[in-house]
């Protein structure tokens, strides 16, 4: 299934607000609101490239007070639990 990471870069205090209408969204499967040169940082999922590519665009990157974004495709992965 492709997954993307994908940086997000908000208005100036409304960090709460984008993380509550990213969590509306089908295929973000995760969430964080962090510090640094990025605001939040998301983890999207989708069924095909193709559906990734319009969450992402047509979702995320239209949310109110998203300013800006830096998505990463995965290519390879492993998880620890």
């Amino acid at each position: 299934m492709p997954e993307a990471i994908v940086l997000v870069n908000t208005d100036i205090g409304s960090e709460e607000e984008v993380l509550n209408l990213l969590s509306t969204i089908d295929g973000v499967t995760e969430a964080y609101v962090v510090y640094g040169v990025y605001d939040l940082v998301i983890k999207v999922s989708a069924p095909t490239t193709e559906e990734l590519k319009d969450i992402i665009s047509s979702r995320i990157r239209k949310l109110p007070k998203v300013r800006s974004t830096l998505t990463m495709i995965v290519v390879e992965g492993r998880t620890r639990k």
